[in-house]
């Protein structure tokens, strides 16, 4: 038997896409509510100190809500703003699985989440996301399309009960700069009141359109999560793999490695490689509960400068934007390639933001553009041991992935001509064992890179990933999982692209030793943890228990230090089955004790730096 890919997944038929110092505040964290408080660990979001208007969104309880997504309608409040924020609201009770949500603006995705998994007696939680990068967007009536697909029946019965208001408020010193259009790459269906998401790869993500000719900066950002057979990628096998344990006990293949691409007029444009989160089904439930996993409630997106295309975007002409998602297919033998065929499904959609030259006269021109673009380099390798009867006990495989890629033009535009460029450099490995005939799989993986923009802006991340799990089927068709794991995203970045920074959206005013001097953020964000999970599917019960810690620390960088920086704000908490025993956030410049970062440990680069990062990852 083969370790079940989650306990997230009901068995009723699904459509295509679903998911699944000083002390600021030091508290135990059970309140007096009857719901289970449920919570993303993250840094305060600027919160308006005086004026400011807040408008519903959405009222709606989602319950056998696949293919009727909530539609409302959007005005532009009567009132002056430059900064947005969301609050996302939501309860539940019963049981119920995680599920993948996103929002729309008429064909336009703004926001991407996913649920928490519910109590009987009940949960809420509270996500509060600043929304200003797309300012543009609420300045002009909107369709609103919300879509959070569940199953409420005998089993599942846990509706989604939700509220959404945004909040509009004027910052007298904004950091935050808006793009001035922002042009979608999605499956268009709000005319019919559906959500544009593309279900990659049953459909080709790709749009075509044709640009403003006076663009001075242009970036994509792809938003991309696996579902389905794709939501635990990161545990894949390699394809020749797939079967090793016998047709009844079959794998998911094309490696454990993905790749998003984005291809202009057919030519790759710039690479990503995908965070690999986990939502609150996944593994073992235990984990994730109240504390759910790092990003769960706001699935990030990937961002790619094209500013080095705009001589050829701005020619008045229409061009294509795909995205596509990548694997490795392999032969046994160790040799593989990148194939954009891999399992179902991606939900996937694209947007291009776009800043105008203030001559609106003006046409964008420059030199033809130079890429570097080779091959990545694939080291495969896998083994098998047998018992004594032949069968295959334990397979053992390795997957290593290295990619390097630049553009880079000469740009005109009305104040004149500059370089653009945009250079990427990525490292990937992931070394995987199943053991015990396949009834017990390990995965040790890193994703890490840099990715620089036209010296001005600059991005280096790493993502650690250690998961055990093991299954046991008991008498009377009760089963077993236990778990095992350790995981995080860092990162560090000076500058922007289309997304503002934590250190951008940070509620400042919370913290006594905030410096207006910051021109880098650095974040790290920790988890680690043990659970357990109790199946009984005739009694359509099911049984949890689970510890979880979790650290995070952002850091503000200033170009005068080179090699340290000030930790502006930290979170360091540990829940146990169902209850936050320990929660510590605080504000100050000491971080901890045992071992977590201080401000000489903590990822820091100066702006001046960005040529050098190259090739360094976020420690």
């Amino acid at each position: 038997m083969i370790i079940p890919r989650t306990c997230a997944s009901p068995t009723s038929p699904k459509p295509a896409y679903l998911a699944t110092g000083d002390h600021l505040r030091s508290r135990a964290a059970n309140q007096s509510s009857p719901l289970l408080r449920c919570l993303q660990v993250s840094p305060p979001v600027l919160s308006p100190a005086t004026s400011s208007y807040t408008e519903t969104l959405m009222v709606h309880t989602f319950g056998w809500s696949y293919g009727k997504p909530y539609i409302g309608e959007y005005t532009p409040p009567d009132v002056d703003f430059n900064r947005v924020t969301f609050n996302f609201t939501v309860t539940s009770a019963g049981r119920q699985y995680d599920r993948l949500a996103l929002m729309f603006f008429n064909d336009t995705e703004i926001f991407r989440t996913s649920t928490a998994e519910p109590t009987q007696n009940g949960i809420i939680w509270t996500y509060v996301k600043d929304m200003s990068n797309f300012l543009t967007l609420f300045k002009s009536p909107q369709k609103i399309i919300f879509d959070l697909g569940n199953i409420v029946d005998d089993t599942y019965t846990g509706s989604w009960n939700t509220t959404l208001t945004a909040t509009f408020f004027r910052v007298k010193d904004n950091e935050i700069d808006p793009a001035d259009v922002i042009i979608p790459v999605s499956n268009h269906q709000s005319a019919s009141d559906l959500p544009s998401g593309f279900t990659v790869p049953d459909q080709r993500a790709i749009n075509a359109f044709t640009l403003p000719r006076n663009a001075k900066k242009a970036v994509f950002s792809i938003a991309a999560c696996g579902q389905a057979a794709e939501e635990f990628w990161w545990s894949n096998v390699l394809s020749s793999d797939a079967n090793v344990f016998g047709n009844d006990s079959s794998l998911y293949g094309y490696s454990p490695f993905r790749e998003l691409q984005l291809l202009i007029d057919g030519t790759i444009a710039g690479v990503a490689w995908p965070f690999p989160v986990i939502f609150t089904g996944g593994i073992v439930p235990g984990f994730w509960r109240p504390v759910v996993g790092i990003d769960a409630f706001d699935l990030r997106e990937d961002e790619i400068d094209i500013s080095p295309f705009l001589p050829l975007l701005s020619d008045g002409q229409e061009h294509t934007f795909e995205v596509r998602v990548a694997g490795i297919n392999d032969d046994g033998q160790g040799h593989g390639q990148i194939v954009t065929t891999v399992g179902s499904n991606w939900v996937v959609t694209g947007k291009l933001f776009l800043w105008l030259d203030e001559d609106e006269t003006s046409i964008t021109t420059g030199s033809t553009r130079t890429i570097d673009a080779p091959a990545p380099t694939l080291r495969l390798n896998s083994s098998t041991r047998k018992t004594t009867n032949g069968s295959v006990s334990e397979l053992d495989y390795s997957v290593k992935v290295t990619r390097k890629f630049s553009v880079s033009s000469t740009l005109k535009t009305s104040s004149g001509s500059r370089t653009v460029s945009w250079e990427q450099s990525l490292e990937y490995s992931n070394e995987g064992l199943f053991t015990n005939s396949g009834n017990d799989q390990t995965n040790r993986q890193t994703t890490s890179g840099v990715d620089v923009s036209s010296g001005v802006y600059s991005k280096a991340f790493d993502y650690p990933l250690w998961v055990y799990s093991t299954y046991n089927v008991l008498a009377g068709g009760n089963f077993t999982i236990d778990g095992k794991m350790e995981r995080g995203k860092n990162v560090r970045r000076v500058g922007d692209l289309a997304f503002p920074s934590e250190l951008e959206t940070l509620d400042a005013n919370r913290l006594p030793h905030y410096g207006p001097s910051y021109t880098g953020a650095a974040s790290r964000n920790w988890q680690n943890g043990t659970a357990s999970y109790l199946g009984a599917p005739a009694l359509k019960r099911s049984f949890g228990s689970g510890t979880t810690e979790q650290f995070y620390a952002l850091s503000g960088i200033s170009d005068v230090v080179a090699t340290g920086g000030d930790v502006l704000y930290s979170r360091h908490l540990v829940a146990s089955n169902d209850t936050i025993i320990s929660d510590e956030e605080t504000g100050i410049d000491q971080v901890s004790e045992s071992g977590h970062p201080t401000p000489s440990s903590m990822p820091t680069y100066a702006k001046l730096g960005i040529k050098a990062m190259l090739g360094r990852g976020p420690f």
